[in-house]
């Protein structure tokens, strides 16, 4: 990558443009930025809500008029007929952590979860909860999505802290789609809420709905870069080529960001040859632009959100199945989806995924057939040698008999039994994994959850005794149904290594 001086872009269409002019156009950019906190943003990965935030210079100038003192005995008539100046105020501010998009009894969790827990401490659990186990995958995800009672605040620093914490974990999942719809609930206008919804908007390419958004919204704009780009989306080109030369003169941008957006307005360089090397820390909004420059990067090694880039339909068939597996592994879509796109097309060739939406092709046969079984144990192979059978159970175990016996039928029960649905020769849970009663915690029960949930998925490593604790305070707080199915998983875990020796 070449040196790039910020004050000399390379862009043909930045110069001829005065300093006096370039530094109007960022005066104006910057009154439709937002504020941006001191306090590092609550996020488990560096791409997520810090992704596109800029430097402290970025913050807007505005500021509210004090209110205007109260007087009781004041008439509503005007003494002259003069204009009043114009007071401008803040709407009161909405309380992001009491958002949700299911309510406490749908996701079967008291309503007072919260209650007695300090909100900073609250937020440091949630984003660094483990939840491997599909169980627990599903359990966090009530945890986080559910309207609970807000936890009491101490400083209004914490005010709103556990809910991006919630939004966060969401992405650090992978789990794009209900991030999206916690955000949605709370205040989408509310610029921290609107960076990750930015960011989730880059990532499954309705980024020009959100460029419109961020034009109808002053104040809401996550950095320069990100508002060079939604100009250039909504086809102001000049005034994204002002703005870039603006924001490069006042020291705005670092050369790795102007690079990049020299290259994205210039049409010049698509015939230069010239690779740009990604950054050490992507974002996705780096990664678009990288991907409208003709330099798509693979998102593999990139945190797991990133593969929903991949799902979109104008990539191949084999690229949004990979990036389906991955997700599905990791519980982060509904399984439905892996199992709608194994069934698009007929496998190319052998190998890799190949055999799995081979397999996947011929069990639907078979189910619709009637007689599910006999595929299902190539299927269970073909999973089990990928470390996908509890995607393989959550795609297909409703359609396996329950009730029947030999090689096929203990598959179909495992599967079943994966599920939580009702089969006649259960697999026995250990007795490691059962421990004795414990009283339900007095208060702060939501620690006491987090902290069994952690326990639990130490299970997954063998911590068989942790686990138990574990499972016995996830009955202790009423969550009985949530711990018999972890136990029942971690139970077939060590079914499914046996299987494979």
């Amino acid at each position: 990558m070449t040196d790039i001086d910020p004050t000399k872009p390379t862009d043909p269409a930045l110069r001829g443009i005065s300093p006096t002019l370039s530094c109007l156009a960022v005066a104006a950019l910057m009154a439709l930025t937002s504020p941006v906190h001191a306090q590092q943003p609550l996020s488990a990965s560096d791409w997520l809500s810090g992704s596109v935030r800029g430097p402290v210079r970025e913050s807007s100038a505005w500021r509210p008029t004090p209110r205007p003192p109260s007087d009781s005995n004041s008439s509503p008539v005007a003494a002259t007929g003069s204009v009043s100046p114009v007071l401008v105020s803040r709407l009161a501010d909405v309380d992001l952590d009491a958002a949700g998009i299911v309510t406490a009894r749908k996701a079967g969790l008291p309503t007072g979860l919260w209650a007695g827990s300090d909100p900073t401490e609250l937020a440091a659990l949630v984003l660094s909860t483990p939840a491997r186990l599909p169980a627990m995958s599903n359990l966090l995800t009530r945890i986080l999505t559910a309207q609970l009672t807000p936890p009491t605040v101490t400083n209004a620093q914490q005010r709103g802290q556990l809910f991006l914490a919630r939004a966060d974990r969401l992405l650090d999942m992978g789990a794009v789609e209900p991030a999206g719809r916690l955000l949605l609930s709370a205040a989408p206008g509310d610029p921290e809420v609107f960076r990750r919804l930015f960011d989730i908007a880059l990532l499954t390419g309705e980024e020009s709905r959100a460029c419109l958004k961020m034009d109808d919204t002053p104040g809401v704009a996550p950095s320069f870069s990100a508002r060079i780009y939604c100009l250039a989306q909504t086809g102001d080109w000049a005034a994204a080529a002002i703005s870039l030369r603006g924001a490069e003169t006042l020291g705005l941008l670092d050369a790795q960001q102007g690079l990049l957006l020299t290259h994205f307005l210039d049409d010049a360089f698509v015939d230069s040859g010239e690779h740009l090397a990604p950054s050490d820390r992507m974002t996705p909004l780096e990664f678009r632009v990288h991907e409208a420059i003709g330099q798509p990067l693979p998102t593999g090694n990139l945190p797991i959100a990133f593969a929903h880039s991949d799902l979109r339909l104008n990539n191949g068939w084999k690229a949004r199945i990979e990036a389906a597996e991955r997700l599905a592994r990791a519980n982060a879509i509904p399984a439905t989806t892996l199992r709608q796109i194994y069934a698009e097309q007929k496998p190319a060739a052998s190998g890799g995924v190949w055999e799995r939406a081979g397999a996947m092709r011929t069990l639907e046969a078979a189910i619709a057939s009637g007689d599910p079984l006999s595929a299902l144990p190539r299927a269970f192979e073909e999973f089990r040698r990928n470390d996908m059978t509890h995607v393989l159970a959550a795609m297909v175990a409703a359609d396996l008999p329950g009730d029947v016996q030999g090689e096929a039928g203990q598959i179909a029960g495992w599967l079943r039994q994966w599920q939580g649905l009702p089969v006649r020769d259960p697999v026995e849970i250990p007795s490691d994994l059962r421990s004795g009663p414990l009283p339900a915690p007095s208060d702060r029960a939501a620690e006491a959850l987090l902290s069994a949930m952690t326990d639990i998925d130490a299970g997954m490593d063998g911590a068989v005794t942790r686990a138990a604790r574990g499972l016995a305070t996830l009955r202790a707080l009423g969550l009985r149904e949530d711990a018999d199915l972890a136990a029942a998983q971690l139970a077939l875990l060590q079914q499914f290594r046996d299987a494979a020796q």
